[in-house]
């Protein structure tokens, strides 16, 4: 679909400390859909590191939706919560990446037009279901994730609870190997 935000959200998630944890189960999907894996490692997980830097950006023709991650996590860095260095923090080439950033950023703005016609073009023919569209909006994700008093709740507070939920959900699949065990 070309849709750049969805991509990182799916490839943060695979990343995430709870899944890439879990050895047994990356053991078996390697086994299964060695092509995948193969796809995941020496491909789409480079990429996704090269768009972060700013050293590559996906085919604009291809792209509905296009990398804004690192800007938008640039533009408000006091506010986002953060879960480690951003790659501009590096003294080396902290620089030349918000520059590349806000390059992508001008021509992510210059593109708007063909990122529309991209879109409509993919969506030709899609009819929204407007039940399952409100599973998609944030207030209800906060509602179904926290209740309606925890949506109103500390925006830290509420991730630190739901790092909580993944990491019991980690440990109930695959427990902990305790160092006595080993």
């Amino acid at each position: 679909m070309g849709n750049m935000f969805g991509f990182t959200a799916v490839m943060k998630a695979l990343e995430m400390p709870q899944i890439s944890r879990l050895e047994q189960t990356w053991t078996i999907l390697r086994q299964r859909h060695t092509e995948g894996a193969v796809l995941y490692e020496k491909t789409l997980k480079p990429f996704l590191k090269n768009m972060n830097e700013g050293k590559e950006s996906p085919p604009l023709t291809k792209t509905t939706y296009p990398h804004i991650i690192p800007l938008i996590s640039l533009l408000e860095r006091d506010t986002v919560f953060s879960e480690g260095p951003d790659p501009w923090e590096s003294i080396e080439n902290g620089a030349e990446i918000i520059m590349a950033h806000l390059e992508a950023a001008r021509t992510v703005a210059h593109h708007g037009g063909l990122y529309r016609t991209n879109a409509e073009m993919k969506l030709q023919g899609f009819e929204p279901n407007e039940e399952v569209l409100e599973v998609f909006k944030t207030e209800f994700q906060m509602r179904l994730l926290w209740g309606s008093r925890g949506a109103e709740g500390n925006q830290v507070e509420r991730y630190e609870k739901f790092d909580k939920v993944l990491t019991a959900l980690s440990n109930k699949l695959e427990p902990p190997v305790r160092h006595s065990e080993l």
